[in-house]
């Protein structure tokens, strides 16, 4: 499988002649990252994971295309039909010839007073997991993770904590949309010192890198 990491919290996976896109939101501004894709899997309705016009505009260029996203994000696309699917935690799906397993049900908390909208993971082929924005932890092994290093709603602790609690052999970094060079910086430092304190690889991808798993 090949993963390609682009701005932000957005992954492509591809194997063979296949290929699906993870949270295309709308800090993802590189051109083409939909180009060709069989699905689109989203996480959860925020702006920086979800932008509806483009996934509308998507659809319609390509009638193939189809959508697997948490219980919101469906409702917000009823009106496209049956190439929208809702799945939630517990799943297990085909999508575009991978194997989906989803993880998670709540977004982590960014008010106290207001509940987690959904939010739902997914683990593709056993090989790579996307959390979205929590720090769900699969009950199957994580050979490659997708691990957010800053958000609103996470403290660097906790990036540690995640990390050893999954214990991935390798980690590449999403949800980095929000920083700016220095922050990179210190986010940086950390995220290889989570990998080291594991003996893994964890790095942070330039928008449009990609890596091949094996």
């Amino acid at each position: 499988m090949r993963l390609t990491k682009f701005g932000h919290a957005c992954v492509r996976l591809e194997k063979e002649d296949r290929a699906i896109v993870i949270d295309p939101g709308a800090l993802t501004r590189e051109p083409g990252v939909l180009d060709g894709a069989d699905a689109i899997l989203i996480t959860h309705e925020h702006f920086d994971h979800f932008l509806p016009e483009r996934v509308r505009e998507a659809l319609a260029a390509d009638p193939r295309l189809e959508v697997w996203a948490s219980r919101q994000v469906a409702a917000l696309l009823a009106d496209v039909g049956g190439r929208v699917h809702e799945v939630g935690h517990g799943d297990a799906v085909t999508v575009a010839g991978f194997d989906v397993h989803v993880y998670g049900r709540d977004h982590e908390i960014l008010h106290p007073d207001v509940p987690p909208i959904p939010n739902t993971g997914f683990l593709v082929d056993g090989e790579v997991f996307h959390p979205g924005d929590a720090l769900t932890v699969p009950d199957e092994p994580v050979p490659t993770l997708c691990l957010p290093a800053n958000a609103p709603w996470m403290k660097v602790p906790e990036m540690y904590a995640y990390a050893r609690a999954v214990a991935p052999r390798r980690a590449y970094v999403v949800h980095d949309g929000l920083l700016n060079d220095d922050g990179l910086g210190v986010m940086n430092r950390h995220v290889e010192t989570a990998g080291g304190e594991l003996g893994a690889e964890f790095r942070r991808l330039a928008a449009g890198e990609t890596v091949d798993l094996p």
